[in-house]
């Protein structure tokens, strides 16, 4: 990546984009791991909008416990990733999906129920927010600049402006 084109004080509020975003997710899946009541089947069947009936499946036995599993993983994973700055963009992208499949169970829709999201919206969600940063992130990585990445390949650290 050039980053001649970024001042250090754009280059840092991304690593520090990067750093909360994967904050989020990493506590999201730590909290989620280590509660052993949890799982995704109530948020599943609150589902509202056009792939309500696809959330439903998800939720039946024996799919649940994989669908939960799998949402943990990611969870983990994309927090992992964007924190050391490692495989950003593939990160950012499993991230988006991720955050993309609770906004379409939840869509913030007028007339649609809000289920369990905090607060009430109106089209624009916490999910679709931090799915669009998480975009951001993909076409601006930073590991190289601050990150593990960078530890072993300090030959090709950014040059600022």
């Amino acid at each position: 990546m050039n980053d001649n084109y970024l001042t250090k004080a754009q280059l840092n509020v991304l690593v520090l984009m990067r750093m909360l975003i994967g904050w989020h997710f990493l506590y999201e899946g730590v909290v989620k791991l280590y509660n052993p009541t949890w799982t995704a089947k109530g948020y599943l069947l609150s589902s509202e909008g056009i792939l309500k009936s696809l959330f439903a499946k998800l939720a039946t036995e024996p799919l649940v416990g994989f669908v939960d599993g799998l949402n943990i993983a990611i969870l983990l994973l994309v927090g992992l990733f964007l924190i050391l700055g490692i495989m950003q963009k593939r990160a950012a992208i499993l991230g988006a999906i991720l955050l993309l499949l609770y906004y379409l169970s939840h869509p913030a829709f007028p007339g649609l129920a809000q289920g369990p999201a905090e607060g009430s919206y109106w089209i624009v969600n916490k999910n679709l927010i931090e799915m669009s940063a998480l975009l951001v992130l993909y076409y601006f990585p930073t590991g190289h600049y601050f990150g593990v990445y960078r530890l072993f390949n300090k030959k090709e650290s950014p040059q600022t402006v």
